[in-house]
């Protein structure tokens, strides 16, 4: 058969191929166009997400120090963002509080146990209203805390140096002091030594309160449960300094506490083991667990208490009508 035979017969089998031909393109260039338009949009959503996301997570996100200070190894800025700051290679940190946030910083791992000892210039001048705090705490409803609170008072007046133990998720056994020095003036050592048979407060290595394992007496002792260092500078002017009769001053603001020579001492906690870092030989031999109140640490605690405590929760009978704890028999 010749080639325009050929040809014919296949117009006669397939007469509308060219016209169906040229209909498509329309339709594919269609297809094509909506394909890219659609990977665009989806492109632009996405980076719009991821953006947001990006900007959520630089809000909320704790900031971590990159460092080898000792601030910057043991701890982390925890809210406030740049009222929190990390100087001096780490060596300082320093805490403010304007009309709009507060600040605190928290320590990277957890103790079950230890000694810690921090370094801290509380806010000068009139801190009316004002509370810088410094505490361990364990997570959770239930949870154990160790505290030192430091509330603020106008021009003239001292602190408050407020302290709480909580067991349990239960609170209530607070005890206040006058300081014997301005703490405004220079750093001054704050620490918490916390064993199996006791938590024992120190001011500049001066014990101001104990609170004694008494589980035999039916009291829960905080053992079981490790706790992360918390600090924060915050307002609380609804009760901090005079019941809340004195409120913050913000024209004198921004209010900043100082912190430094930070050091700890302690059994750290693993949640991959579930154990901490102390054996059984640790705590028959570390001298921090198994510390107790010896005789000369007897009569200093005594001589605070007598001289500088201005509230006990053991001898207030409107709050406690029916009687203090059992422990107030034992931890006074």
């Amino acid at each position: 058969m010749t080639k325009p035979m050929v040809g014919a017969l296949r117009s006669r089998i397939n007469p509308q191929q060219p016209r169906s031909h040229k209909l498509f393109l329309p339709y594919l260039g269609f297809i094509i166009f909506s394909a890219i338009f659609v990977f665009k949009v989806d492109v632009i959503i996405s980076q719009t997400i991821s953006v947001a996301r990006r900007n959520v997570e630089t809000i909320t996100r704790p900031t971590v120090v990159i460092g080898n200070g000792t601030f910057q190894r043991h701890f982390i800025i925890s809210w406030g963002e740049d009222r929190a700051r990390m100087l001096e290679d780490g060596e300082l940190l320093t805490l403010s509080l304007d009309r709009l946030s507060g600040s605190g910083f928290e320590s990277k791992k957890e103790l079950l146990f230890g000694k810690i000892d921090m370094q801290i210039k509380l806010i000068p001048g009139n801190s009316a209203g004002t509370v810088t705090t410094y505490y361990m705490s364990s997570e959770g409803e239930h949870r154990d805390e160790i505290d030192f609170e430091f509330l603020g008072n106008s021009s003239g007046n001292p602190y408050t140096l407020h302290t709480n133990v909580y067991t349990q998720g239960k609170g209530d056994r607070e005890q206040q002091f006058f300081l014997w020095f301005d703490p405004t003036q220079d750093f001054h050592t704050y620490s918490i030594l916390w064993n199996p048979k006791c938590i024992m407060f120190y001011v500049d290595d001066i014990p101001i309160r104990v609170f004694k394992n008494m589980e035999k007496l039916g009291v829960p002792f905080p053992k079981d449960q490790p706790m992360r260092i918390y600090s924060s500078v915050w307002n609380a002017d609804d009760w901090a300094t005079q019941g809340g009769r004195v409120k913050t001053n913000w024209s004198l603001g921004p209010f900043t506490a100082s912190y430094r020579n930070f050091s700890v001492d302690g059994c750290i906690w693993s949640y991959r083991t579930r154990s901490s870092s102390c054996n059984s030989t640790d705590f028959s031999t570390k001298p921090m667990l198994k510390v107790e109140m010896d005789r000369r640490n007897r009569e200093r605690l005594k001589r605070v208490r007598r001289e500088h405590m201005v509230y006990d929760y053991c001898r207030d009978k409107w709050r406690f009508p029916k009687g203090p704890g059992p422990e107030c028999r034992v931890n006074n």
